[in-house]
């Protein structure tokens, strides 16, 4: 921006570049962290979330589905 207006180059300004992703990590996973509850998608029942397992490893007590995280 040679004059300071904001006309520069496409793709050449804030927002750009490294340090601008969405914290996924490598290879695309997420963590959402200790807390929070398992949910049923076919059910629509509600389990808490247990430490170290994630919910789609954990079984609907109600209908055997795998959970998701909620």
């Amino acid at each position: 921006m040679p004059r300071g207006d904001r006309t520069g180059p496409k793709g050449q300004g804030p927002g750009t570049g490294r340090g601008t992703g969405t914290g996924q990590g490598r290879g695309g996973g997420f963590a959402a962290g200790p807390g929070g509850i398992c949910i049923c998608p076919s059910c629509g029942e509600k389990a808490s979330h247990q430490l170290g397992s994630p919910c789609y490893d954990q079984k609907c007590p109600k209908c055997g589905a795998a959970m998701t995280r909620g």
